[in-house]
């Protein structure tokens, strides 16, 4: 079973397969120099696939010189970015315990464009050498969504325990819940008592959700443009101040609450797309959506409280958990549908849970968020995760509200279930070309001009 905090990762952005991952595989490496004798000379990276083609505009490469450095996502200080790889690129060499190996970003960290790895498009190689050039220690780690990286060898659910209360499907998830009389919420925390304790889980969900809320604000008050060469401009402060304004003159649109979660969303993005510190929730690319629709349940739904915080991230988990292990969360996999569609599939479930939806209705509303972002693709343009990215996240976190409002009008009874909805998505993103995946090979980023 996945954990929620293995879907919900406090890190940098802008990306969790390019940024986040990468990060934590340097990270091991680096870890790894520490053991080897001789000591190691020189260490290089080689970027393939998905990372290599999109890896700049992603921060790939500074992500791996950091991972390196020694730095990992959920502690590293989102300002203090630019001056460790910037002194990295004059020292160009890194520190691993006591020893100085030989890292220089620019002749050492390879861009392989032609190469594709057997196993997943995001796959990167780290190689230590001795002073001769003999290769001491070579890895190769896949970075498969969500800050999620593994080995080639390596099989992450058998470093996890057996959950207690174990399903394969969103059918076994419901029949599970009636025959326990259980909510997904309780099925979900049943599962996080195999890791950790109950006062432990609750708080660790009290920082997520503080996490989340924090880059919001934060999104609120910065201005300027983003980061790279397409020059776009943060609209969240402008925005904010905008509908701030409107309050004050008593002036409220029927579209208010669309464009408050709108706000919300577009704050988080433009957070993850200058490098801020944001949750993978479960991808960056998608990191707005979530804490959006949350955001939305404290400051539009009445009876906001902790607890109610805690079912809503409990029920995103458990469904971003089946649509990790039946499809996938990658955009680099399956396309956009993968990010922003698994996203707002988990903020339906979790709204509706915490709305006092049953087991069904929130099967249901997580069923339709999906249904209506497949076949999304993922082109962003010039490999950055600016646009399309940012106003999907808004759409996707409205889209989320729609779907679970229309499953707590209903009954639960529906055609199309979350099961074939997810294997629809999977289907979807095996028939895409590769060139809608993470590539900026095609679709807008061919389409429009990045500079």
């Amino acid at each position: 079973m996945i954990s929620v905090f293995d879907l919900f990762k406090i890190g940098i952005g802008p990306s969790s397969s390019h940024t986040v991952g990468p990060m934590i595989a340097a990270r091991r490496f680096r870890d790894r120099l520490m053991t080897l004798e001789p000591t190691p000379a020189r260490v290089t990276g080689e970027l393939f696939g998905s990372l290599a083609w999109t890896g700049r505009g992603h921060g790939t490469d500074d992500a791996i010189s950091l991972g390196l450095l020694g730095e990992v996502p959920a502690t590293i200080d989102p300002d203090a970015v630019a001056g460790l790889v910037a002194g990295l690129r004059v020292v160009r060499a890194i520190t691993a315990g006591t020893r100085r190996v030989r890292f220089d970003p620019e002749a050492d960290l390879i861009f392989n464009f032609d190469e594709v790895m057997p196993l997943h498009t995001n796959a990167m190689r780290f190689r230590a050498f001795a002073a001769d050039g003999t290769v001491l220690d070579e890895r190769v780690y896949y970075s498969v969504g969500g800050g999620f990286v593994v080995e080639a060898d390596e099989a992450l659910a058998l470093a996890q325990p057996v959950a207690p209360l174990a399903y394969d499907s969103a059918d076994e998830l419901l029949t599970l819940c009636n025959a326990r009389g259980l909510t997904v919420a309780e099925v979900q925390m049943g599962n996080e008592l195999a890791w950790r304790t109950k006062d432990d889980i609750e708080a660790s969900l009290d920082v997520i959700r503080d996490t989340m809320f924090a880059c919001i604000e934060r999104g609120l008050t910065q201005d300027g443009l983003l980061p790279g060469a397409l020059k776009v401009r943060r609209r969240a402060k402008r925005l904010y101040e905008s509908l701030k304004a409107d309050q004050m003159r008593n002036s409220r649109p029927p579209t208010d609450t669309i464009e408050w979660v709108s706000l919300f969303a577009i704050a988080v993005n433009e957070e993850n797309a200058s490098g801020g510190r944001v949750v993978t929730a479960p991808t960056n690319g998608a990191a707005g959506i979530i804490p959006a629709v949350l955001r939305y349940l404290k400051d539009f739904c009445p009876g906001w409280s902790d607890e109610r915080g805690r079912v809503f991230l409990l029920s995103a988990a458990a469904i971003g958990g089946l649509i990790k292990r039946r499809a996938s969360i990658s955009g680099a996999e399956v396309g956009c549908q993968g990010e922003v569609g698994s996203a707002a599939s988990m903020a339906a479930a979790g709204l509706t849970a915490a709305l006092g939806g049953d087991t069904e209705q929130i099967e249901n509303a997580a069923e339709i968020a999906m249904e209506h972002h497949l076949g999304m693709t993922c082109d962003p343009i010039g490999g950055l995760v600016q646009i399309p990215c940012i106003e999907r996240n808004a759409f996707g976190a409205n889209k989320a509200i729609v779907a679970a409002s229309l499953a707590l009008r209903g009954d639960g009874q529906h055609h199309v279930s979350l099961d074939q909805v997810i294997e629809t998505m999977r289907q979807t993103g095996a028939d895409m070309h590769d060139k809608y995946k993470e590539t900026s090979q095609g679709g807008l980023a061919v389409n429009v001009s990045a500079c």
